[in-house]
């Protein structure tokens, strides 16, 4: 029943819970059905034509519904993700701050933490667009 609940909010285009969620432990990624990936990808790219814009929809959507701030482990060492930004070559990335340095890494290559943020579903769904779903 749980999981049913989860697609019916999800299919409505709400949040799932994320301790009802199913997760990757090798990508620490959510799973995502394939319909709900389609559907948020869909959702992403609507009137978005070519792959900058349709970039620039993910971006939207991901600065919009993912939760921010949350800490990280970057290769050890624990660091803030503050915000989401577009580099001018027209990369999704994550801004992350630790002792006054802010570093962005790409948004693909972050590696999300346990629980795993509200939103972040938003993410799974711009790897699937870039690997061309």
């Amino acid at each position: 029943m749980e999981e049913y609940d989860a697609e019916a909010r999800q299919a409505r285009g709400g949040s799932v819970g994320y301790s009802q969620a199913e997760t990757k432990p090798e990508a620490n990624l959510l799973s995502l059905s394939k319909a709900r990936v389609k559907a948020l990808i869909e959702e992403a790219v609507v009137d978005a034509y070519g792959d900058e814009e349709q970039t620039g929809g993910f971006f939207a959507m991901i600065e919009e519904h993912l939760a921010l701030p949350f800490s990280v482990s970057i290769l050890g060492v624990e660091a803030v993700v503050e915000k989401v930004d577009m580099t001018r070559d027209g990369r999704i990335v994550a801004v992350c701050r630790r002792d006054g340095v802010k570093q962005r890494i790409e948004i693909l290559d972050l590696p999300l933490p346990k629980p795993i943020p509200a939103g972040a579903e938003w993410i799974v769904a711009y790897g699937h667009w870039r690997r061309g779903f």
